[in-house]
């Protein structure tokens, strides 16, 4: 019984920790979202807005990598 406690708070605790990852896929999108906008009012600036929405990308795509890491750490390691 209480082994299937600690198993229950082990899942619960992992799902909770992939909240996180909401955050980056809003993130990802309002990137996108203000690039393509940009790109569509001044074309000229194509290239400087992809690379900045790439690196804007790729930051909030490292917050979701920390709580997947975080979530297995949880089921796995604890």
């Amino acid at each position: 019984m209480e082994e299937a406690l600690i198993q229950m708070g082990r899942f619960i605790g992992a799902g909770l920790s992939m909240i996180g990852a909401l955050g980056a896929g809003v993130g990802i999108g309002l990137s996108v979202q203000g690039a393509l906008n940009g790109m569509a009012r001044n074309p000229d600036a194509y290239g400087n807005l992809l690379t900045n929405m790439i690196l804007g990308i790729a930051f909030s795509e490292a917050i979701a990598i920390y709580c997947l890491v975080v979530a297995f750490l949880m089921l796995f390691v604890l």
